[in-house]
């Protein structure tokens, strides 16, 4: 399918990833004509791949001429209440990065997504690096649960190597910037924080804020897509 987004086409995709004793899942890959860069996006764990937020992000990048590969990971697939355990998710984030890596093999290659999906992205990385990804970002980092401060979901994130941009509102309930600012710089010049001004973690804002969350959510992408322009 060839659909028009402002203007440029944008070729639409339909996929099924097999993962390995696992089974398959259903995957969407959005590719601008114009594309320079190919983000593989993973959802929140209460979302799938066709969530609204997760379509207006890979519309967005396609804007900016960066494709995405979006993915349902197996409980998503299946119609499972609970995520599923991290193994299985590192297992299909894998794949679709094979998958990105073999339909857009000239396209520069990141990784990450929306909360659980970019956790389970780091985590993956952590363990072994996927192969060909440059950077990780992350649509709100989930630091913790709601209103239960912690930094353990961030130990592992010592063990990526690879340049880490961590887009952030400054209201999100499952990250305290107290305690991400210092995790972020504890990491060095490899990590990126930028916080969206009232954003929570949707990056939705209040109306007193004076701006619309398509507003806020375009400063989410531009950040997104400069950062990737200036990965090595």
């Amino acid at each position: 399918m060839i659909v028009a987004v402002k203007t440029q086409a944008v070729k639409i995709k339909e996929l099924k990833l097999d993962i390995e004793r696992i089974g398959p899942v259903s995957a969407i890959l959005m590719q601008p004509d114009n594309a320079r860069a190919c983000c593989v996006l993973a959802h929140g764990a209460g979302t799938d791949m066709r969530h609204a937020s997760m379509d207006k992000i890979a519309v967005g990048l396609a804007e900016r001429g960066i494709a995405t590969l979006r993915f349902n990971f197996p409980y998503t697939e299946n119609k499972q209440g609970r995520p599923d355990q991290p193994a299985v998710a590192h297992a299909t984030i894998r794949a679709a990065v094979e998958e990105a890596a073999r339909l857009c093999p000239r396209l520069k290659l990141v990784a990450g997504g929306k909360s659980f999906g970019g956790r389970m992205t780091s985590q993956a990385q952590s363990k072994a690096a996927l192969p060909g990804v440059r950077g990780l970002a992350f649509l709100g980092f989930p630091l913790h649960a709601d209103k239960k401060p912690s930094t353990e979901r961030a130990q592992h994130l010592a063990h990526v190597e690879i340049p880490m941009l961590f887009l952030q509102g400054t209201r999100d309930g499952l990250a305290d910037l107290g305690l991400l600012r210092p995790v972020v710089a504890a990491l060095g010049a490899k990590a990126t924080l930028h916080e969206i001004e009232g954003g929570d973690h949707s990056f939705a804002v209040l109306k007193k804020s004076g701006r619309t969350n398509d507003e806020a959510l375009a400063e989410v992408l531009d950040t997104l897509a400069g950062w990737i322009d200036k990965l090595g």
